[in-house]
């Protein structure tokens, strides 16, 4: 390791832009993205400001912990889904649950009461074709000027990543998994 000595003269840019909602995605092969965007839920929450929670992989029973969490400090959290697509039984419906989610999670959005809209792993509805994503799109050009909206998942497409103010590549550096070391509840839940 190098030690570096701590900056003392760097200057300052102020933004002089205004403040608006932002696009946030959170892509990438590492782990992070969900605990990212939850991260930003909690922190607009302790705020005061209106969080909604989408998870278009969970299902509505999940009980894992953020939606322990979230349930005792009042944010709301949805599960869309039926789980991952290699453990549903039937994918049309899995596609139509990600199309019913998607519906909801956009008058969300449009309806602008929410400060801030996470839409946890909607990259897997979107690359499975289940959810297009020119209305996505259109829903996040479209959106009220105050809020701000969170996606999630590996593998983001280019023209989400050219929309969005702010992108973020989680990148895979060494996982547990890989020298045998499994799941955790706390960890990955």
């Amino acid at each position: 390791m190098n030690i570096e000595q701590p900056p003392v003269d760097r200057q300052r840019i102020v933004p002089d832009g205004e403040r608006r909602g932002l696009v946030l995605v959170h892509t990438g092969d590492g782990k992070g993205k969900s605990t990212a965007a939850f991260g930003l839920a909690i922190r607009a929450h302790g705020r005061g400001k209106a969080v909604k929670v989408y998870q278009f992989m969970k299902v509505p029973s999940a009980r894992f912990g953020e939606h322990r969490l979230f349930e005792q400090i009042g944010i709301p959290i949805e599960g869309l889904g039926d789980g991952f697509s290699w453990k549903s039984k039937d994918l049309e419906h899995s596609a139509q649950l990600a199309r019913d989610g998607w519906a909801k999670a956009e008058a969300t959005i449009r309806a602008g009461e929410h400060f801030l809209v996470v839409l946890d792993e909607i990259m897997y509805p979107l690359r499975y074709g289940w959810v297009p994503l020119e209305p996505v799109l259109q829903a996040l050009r479209e959106r009220p000027a105050h809020v701000h909206v969170v996606l999630t998942g590996r593998n983001a497409p280019e023209e989400l990543v050219a929309l969005a103010d702010t992108v973020t590549e989680m990148t895979l550096v060494k996982h547990h998994f890989k020298a045998g070391v499994p799941a955790q509840r706390g960890i990955e839940d």
